[in-house]
């Protein structure tokens, strides 16, 4: 426990670190550097991560993402003009990035089909198409990081992020509290019904009283912030599941060992991966932030 606690305590410093300078190269870097860690345990969980040109492939992707994303859409506003930070980038604009990331992702799946091509005797489909899914889901999911700051601002980042990990915690003092039903007894046995709802029902309280007074209280605001942490503890839950059903199915207890006591990143981000999604996808609907 004291170990877990002190990886922890070093885990929070370090994202106080990245946040503080969250307007800067900064956050991508260490977006990019998170991406790059959870796709090699990926890779590892699927025996691929000693194939060079699929792990090199893999982790351009996942680095280039981020950073592609964090400088081109850095700007400022002078009246009605948009000036880009860096001069340099004079040409950027949301369709360049979009060009450039695909262009990367592109490539890079490339690679992946030639290594496959040369060594089909050794590396099976499943594995391809697995590190492909991940490839492409794991960068542009935690991306998400960089486009709300950069849209909305350092608050709705860390709502985004405290969506999945004040559903942890809501959710683990309420099923040692309450819990009595299993949730998913062969996928995860210490999950619990009434963890879940308790997990639902912190988050959604936390949203509502932290958007009310970032925002203002009215109770349409309160409203739409308490179904926004609702639903991002829900699909925070199942992004949580999906990746312990992983570990269940290929014999793993963690994902990695980076954080003792808490195990890997994927370990940590698991349910980061779907929430933030889901909660960009929210704030841009509605236009919040």
């Amino acid at each position: 426990m004291r170990t877990r606690i002190i990886s922890g305590a070093v885990g929070v410093l370090l994202l106080s670190a990245v946040l503080y300078f969250h307007d800067t190269i900064v956050l991508p870097i260490a977006v990019a550097a998170i991406i790059a860690v959870m796709l090699f345990e990926l890779l590892r969980a699927v025996k691929l991560h000693k194939c060079v040109p699929v792990l090199l492939a893999a982790e351009a992707c996942s680095i280039a993402i981020p950073i592609i994303y964090g400088v081109l859409t850095k700007i400022e506003y002078d009246g009605n003009n948009v000036i880009p930070k860096y001069e340099f980038l004079a040409w950027q604009t949301c369709h360049t990035y979009s060009t450039c990331a695909f262009g990367v992702t592109l490539l890079c799946a490339f690679v992946i089909f030639i290594t496959w091509l040369k060594k089909h005797k050794e590396i099976r489909y499943e594995q391809v198409f697995f590190v492909l899914a991940v490839m492409v889901l794991v960068p542009n999911a935690m991306t998400t990081m960089v486009r709300i700051e950069r849209m909305s601002g350092l608050f709705y980042l860390v709502m985004g992020l405290c969506g999945a990990w004040i559903a942890d915690t809501g959710a683990y003092f309420s099923g040692v509290a309450l819990g009595k039903h299993k949730l998913c007894p062969e996928i995860s046995p210490k999950k619990t019904v009434e963890g879940l709802v308790g997990g639902i029902l912190t988050t959604g309280i936390v949203y509502a009283v932290a958007f009310s007074v970032h925002d203002g209280f009215t109770v349409g605001n309160a409203l739409f912030a308490f179904v926004t942490g609702a639903v991002c503890a829900v699909i925070g839950t199942v992004g949580d599941l999906s990746a312990s059903m992983v570990k269940r199915q290929i014999g793993f207890k963690d994902y990695g060992k980076i954080m003792p006591g808490h195990g890997g990143l994927m370990d940590r981000f698991d349910s980061v991966l779907f929430v933030l999604p889901t909660f960009y996808a929210f704030i841009s609907a509605f236009n919040i932030g």
